[in-house]
């Protein structure tokens, strides 16, 4: 039985944006010692101050969710590119005037 192109896709872009992911955190880290000359704070760490806590949770989640719009992106032009079709669950934006 041949897969799906929907499920090849879901396959493709997981493994594709976990690894991003991954990265991306340890470049979030770096970036927050670079900046701070500290280490990220542990959010169960009741001693880090709620504007420390919060700033490092408003970098780590644009900086991730960032990062996964851009692979998302970057995958599925390659997609479009080189199955010659859209990539699957990418909605196609039509505008009626």
């Amino acid at each position: 039985m041949r897969p799906t192109s929907k499920l090849v896709w879901k396959i493709y872009i997981g493994v594709f944006g976990a690894a991003t992911t991954i990265a991306a955190q340890q470049g979030i880290k770096l970036a927050w010692k670079a900046a701070t000359g500290k280490k990220p704070p542990l959010p169960t760490d009741p001693d880090i101050p709620l504007a420390e806590a919060a700033s490092w949770a408003i970098a780590s989640g644009v900086g991730v969710g960032l990062t996964q719009f851009v692979v998302t992106r970057f995958a599925a032009k390659r997609w479009a590119k080189d199955m010659g079709t859209q990539a699957p669950g990418i909605p196609q934006i039509k505008l009626k005037i």
